[in-house]
């Protein structure tokens, strides 16, 4: 018997249904008193188990052996963690005519977490770029956001983050960092049982965001929150969020070309330097916007979704590049590697 496969031709992410599903779940069936207490805690610790297995899958020998291309990596973070935030700050004088606080706010958050990494190695393969150089640029954004993401957060949310403080900047060093560095010290003895059972424990992770999801927007339904949200201002998100993604394609690809960069490197900057990691956003942000975290991971939620669907059009258009080399050995498929981004973009990406 045949096992039933998601179109190709269809530019959603499964997932994301899924996650909308989940949404639509909260606000049936929001979360209240003793369940909202339980939701709660299993949040919690699928939060520190989702980072537990980020340390685990993480090769430290991989990141070790990229740092020599140490030009590449730093253009990648300037454009994570410096030059989406100075965008997101810009944003600000969008605010109130097409943004109102909260849908700011979670705009700006979303310019502060780190990059994605399963789907930009797929992406980077398709268009036949630097494979290695993309892996290592994505594990390093990822390591570097557990801790550069809160003390961002902290400058510039400040106060109206939902609350942040030092006590969200020690709950996210005990739910996330400290989980993620034992993944890592036990990596030695877990990472072959890790490796072999990786298609199980995604579906264990993406479970954990899952969850984390339907904690968050109950918790928004029961404070009512979403009677502040109208269609307007959505429309209004998602035109900001495409201008935003825009910008950063046109930045990270003609602003390497202008360092200097080869080809096959452009590749990698362009898309380990435009998107943002949805994996690793959620869970900090449960942490940092406690009841106000609905509001907060929406921009991000359909930044996801966008940055998928429209890297995958130009990886394709990459891949057809006349100076295109031979193609890596992570995929000979691009339809295959297409699948591979929008598969598990939303697992660590």
């Amino acid at each position: 018997m045949k096992r039933l496969k998601w179109p190709s031709w269809l530019p959603i992410d499964p997932y994301i249904l899924l996650l909308l599903g989940t949404v639509g779940l909260a606000a049936l069936l929001p979360a209240r008193g003793t369940g909202a207490e339980v939701a709660s805690g299993a949040s919690t610790a699928a939060i520190a188990f989702l980072f537990f297995l980020y340390g685990a899958r993480l090769s430290t020998r991989e990141a070790m052996d990229g740092v020599r291309h140490w030009r590449l990596h730093i253009t990648v973070l300037a454009c994570t963690f410096v030059l989406f935030p100075l965008l997101g700050l810009a944003a600000r004088g969008l605010e109130p005519v097409l943004l109102d606080h909260s849908l700011y706010t979670g705009l700006l958050f979303l310019t502060l977490v780190p990059s994605t990494v399963q789907s930009s190695i797929a992406f980077t393969s398709m268009a036949r770029g630097n494979v290695p150089a993309a892996i290592c640029a994505g594990s390093f954004s990822s390591l570097v956001g557990i801790v550069l993401t809160p003390l961002l957060a902290a400058a510039l949310l400040g106060g109206t983050g939902g609350g942040f403080s030092a006590d969200s900047l020690l709950k996210i060093v005990v739910q996330l960092l400290v989980p993620f560095l034992a993944g890592q010290l036990l990596r030695r003895w877990i990472g072959g049982f890790v490796a072999r059972h990786k298609k199980v424990l995604g579906y264990v992770d993406r479970g954990s965001i899952l969850l984390v999801v339907y904690t968050a927007f109950s918790e928004g339904m029961v404070q009512g929150i979403w009677h502040q949200v109208s269609p307007l201002r959505l429309g209004g998100l998602l035109a900001v969020e495409a201008v935003l993604l825009a910008v950063m394609l046109a930045v990270t690809w003609y602003g390497s070309k202008a360092l200097g960069f080869n080809r096959e490197d452009r590749i990698a900057i362009q898309f380990a330097g435009s998107k943002k990691s949805l994996a690793s956003g959620l869970p900090m942000a449960s942490v940092l916007f406690g009841a106000h975290a609905s509001l907060a991971v929406l921009p991000l939620m359909l930044f996801h979704q966008m940055q998928l669907m429209v890297c995958a059009v130009i990886a394709k258009r990459r891949s057809r590049d006349p100076e295109a080399g031979p193609e890596p050995s992570l995929s000979r498929d691009p339809a295959e590697a297409s699948r591979i981004a929008v598969g598990t973009g939303t697992r660590s990406g």
